[in-house]
């Protein structure tokens, strides 16, 4: 959402604060924005030996890797960002003990370092707060005008796909209401608030009853976490508002003009403050 938004002349917010609470994706963004040469030049040296490897050595590197303690916040980074782009299927799973625990990926010519995205995502990011939190926490500075994003560990739709290991402590169903309840208090503020989660159907229950007449649509995704090839595809994801979708962009434009403030939050890859998993704000 913030790269989306940092992205568009029109909608560039003034002032944005994205937050995770995975310590070492915002550890990746702080050194993107912060020492971005020498994550390239860390990150090189670690792919180059990778892909210069056969597949046996690629795994034992891989291995290596994943088990290692990294030595400073640069390496932190460029370890994570390899361990993302040579993983299965790019899942990012801990442990309860917090251990990063996904499999190799096996990837014939994984893209592990692409300088130009990097240059792009240090620009972008020059000047933004980054913080890690939780959500309630977070977003308890936001006020009339701010624009949220909350983007949190999806429920599952299934006993069977279960999947909220994101950090070492799960993102439950108690976690999950107590988001909502935020978001009701957000909008009570005159917040604009909005989130992206799975269309389970509890879930779509809670935000179809509510009476101050959230937006809520469905749009399809593709998904390639699923152990068999043939099981992966779009599945619809929920996306809930407290405003009029068709205001959407007139709002940002105006908080992007310096009228009033607005707010993007991000999880799993670059963006958000002010909530879970990836949640932000701007202004």
């Amino acid at each position: 959402m913030f790269f989306a938004l940092a992205g568009d002349p029109d909608l560039a917010p003034r002032r944005a604060v994205l937050n995770d609470a995975n310590r070492e994706l915002v550890i990746v963004y702080e050194v993107v924005r912060d020492e971005v040469d020498r994550l390239i030049a860390r990150l090189g040296a670690i792919a180059q030996a990778y892909l210069a490897a056969g597949p046996e050595e690629r795994s034992e590197i891989y291995y290596a890797q994943r088990a290692r303690t990294p030595e400073d916040r640069v390496d932190t980074a460029a370890r994570f960002i390899f361990l993302n782009k040579t993983c299965f299927n790019g899942l990012y799973r801990v442990n309860r003990r917090g251990e990063f625990n996904v499999p190799h990926g096996r990837y014939l010519t994984p893209r592990i370092l692409d300088e130009p995205a990097l240059h792009a995502a240090a620009a972008a990011l020059r000047g933004v707060e980054i913080t890690t939190g939780d959500f309630e926490a977070v977003a308890a500075g936001a006020s009339a005008g701010d624009f949220v994003y909350f983007d949190p560990p999806f429920e599952p739709l299934s006993k069977t796909s279960s999947f909220t290991s994101y950090t070492e402590g799960a993102f439950d169903r108690r976690a999950q209401v107590r988001l909502k309840w935020l978001i009701d208090d957000l909008t009570d503020r005159g917040v604009s608030a909005m989130l992206s989660n799975s269309a389970a159907e509890w879930l779509v229950g809670v935000y179809e009853g509510e009476r101050r007449g959230y937006h809520i649509e469905r749009t399809p995704a593709r998904r390639a976490i699923n152990s068999r090839g043939d099981r992966r595809g779009a599945i619809d994801e929920l996306i809930v508002t407290n405003y009029s979708p068709e205001l959407s962009r007139g709002r940002l434009e105006s908080a992007a003009s310096g009228s009033s403030s607005s707010s993007s939050a991000a999880t799993g890859s670059p963006a958000g403050k002010k909530a879970a998993r990836g949640t932000g704000r701007t202004k």
